[in-house]
């Protein structure tokens, strides 16, 4: 019998998961289908808790009018501060109510999902339930596809092998929408391990 990892390998290359933009959805992989069932029935029913549109909303005041040198060197101390696993401003959003949320949700998801992490509206982190690389996803299509396209804008990413998790995960992201106006704030991203999907 064959290992799944080289079974799903094999699928990956041979289909040749490719990124592929359509309205309002961007589809990377084969395993779509059930990373929007995923999203529909485990992720979308509580992304406008409170604890998320308050976070959001609150970063995106404070943050207003932040010029993009600032940014950068935002991004920088995440950078060196990650590269010991702790520090100001790790500590700081590591540690707030919207990453223990974020955190009891990847746990109640039992190994399907390896991350989650919500953008405020320039692509800054405003909780995660693990430590990313980096603080800044603005230049990244995780966000560039969601928070600028509109409230209803999803972004599936291509399946990779991650070598630290030892899986093959695909991210899936999402415009955060403030359920008062319908008007988007922010973006959450989902890393998914697709094998669990099965």
């Amino acid at each position: 019998m064959v290992p799944r990892v080289k079974l799903l390998a094999a699928t990956l290359a041979v289909t040749g998961a490719v990124s592929v933009l359509t309205p309002g959805l961007a589809s990377a992989n084969e395993f779509q289908p059930q990373i929007e069932q995923l999203l529909a029935n485990k992720i979308k029913p509580w992304l406008s808790d409170p604890v998320i549109i308050s976070a959001v909303k609150a970063q995106n005041a404070e943050h207003d009018g932040l010029e993009q040198g600032r940014i950068d060197d935002l991004d920088q101390q995440w950078r060196d501060e990650a590269e010991t696993g702790s520090g100001p401003l790790i500590d700081a959003v590591t540690g707030n109510d919207l990453s223990a949320f974020l955190s009891t949700k990847k746990t109640e998801l039992d190994g399907v999902v390896s991350e989650m992490f919500v953008m405020d509206n320039i692509g800054l982190n405003v909780g995660q339930s693990d430590i990313t690389s980096d603080y800044w996803q603005g230049d990244e299509a995780k966000w560039q596809q969601t928070y600028p396209v509109g409230p209803d804008a999803v972004f599936i990413d291509e399946v990779e092998f991650d070598d630290s998790a030892e899986a093959f995960l695909s991210q899936a992201s999402l415009t955060l929408v403030d359920p008062e106006t319908g008007v988007a704030i922010g973006a959450i991203t989902i890393g998914i391990n697709v094998e669990k999907l099965f």
